[in-house]
């Protein structure tokens, strides 16, 4: 059996997370979508929250798992018993960061293998945080999210409008 990881902070999934993760679930024989704890980003929602809206959105494909996880991602993908760490690109720039932390991993973990999806091309402007923004902004995120995530962000913009609590936007990649 060949176990994939595609490890991400997913905050929140979106479509084209979904479509990556599809597609190697096409590919691989198990994909766990690895939901890391603590990146250096100003998240909008809990690392609970964020496993629970990956797992509803991916529940019809029986062969994806969620699961949070914490520290190095080679070290989880070895604990798992991953073969391979799948990552999508969008951008040219996606590729020079994607290559360098796949150097990093193959330095860290030279058994598992690094691949690479290139995002379709109707998601390829997509990141979590512009998901956010245009919808704490309230804007139209239809084409953007699975149903679930679309409810989970306009609760947290009431939250937000509430509160009169900052939208915490800034992120260093998605």
């Amino acid at each position: 059996m060949c176990r994939a990881l595609y490890p991400g902070t997913f905050d929140p999934i979106h479509l084209g997370h979904m479509d990556i993760a599809i597609r190697a679930a096409a590919i691989f024989d198990e994909v766990v979508i690895g939901v890391y704890d603590r990146p250096a980003k100003n998240l909008l929602f809990t690392l609970e929250e964020r496993v629970k809206l990956a797992s509803e959105a991916v529940k019809d494909v029986p062969n994806i798992v969620v699961r949070p996880y914490g520290g190095l991602t080679a070290e989880f993908a070895r604990q798992i018993g991953a073969k391979v760490i799948v990552r999508g690109l969008r951008v040219g720039s996606d590729f020079e960061w994607e290559y360098q932390m796949s150097l990093t991993n193959r330095q860290l973990a030279p058994e598992i293998e690094f691949v690479c999806l290139m995002t379709r091309q109707e998601h390829a402007f997509l990141s979590s945080s512009i998901l956010k923004e245009v919808a704490l902004l309230g804007g139209d995120v239809s084409q953007m999210a699975p149903p679930n995530v679309i409810a989970a962000l306009e609760q947290k913009r009431r939250e937000l409008e509430r509160g009169k609590g900052a939208v915490p936007l800034v992120s260093l990649r998605d």
